[in-house]
């Protein structure tokens, strides 16, 4: 799943390393035109529906955030 998300990500923006980074909303290195693109693939990709409740930054600060909603999504 995580391979699948770093290929999400490096195509929304190649320029940043998601590895590394721990505040990418915060920080403003994803805006919400990335955000939206975001969403959208991570709802294709892992056949979750991330809904406006879900749309806070600590949800999408990190890589392991990402994963965590998406797991959480899975579930329900």
């Amino acid at each position: 799943m995580k391979e699948q998300l770093m290929g999400i990500l490096k195509d929304l923006r190649a320029d940043v390393d998601f590895e590394k980074e721990k505040k990418l909303i915060d920080d403003g290195i994803l805006d919400s035109f990335d955000i939206v693109t975001l969403v959208s693939e991570l709802n294709s990709e892992f056949d979750v529906e991330i809904n406006v409740m879900d749309l806070e930054p600590e949800n999408f600060n990190t890589v392991a955030a990402m994963m965590e909603l998406i797991e959480k999504l899975q579930e329900e």
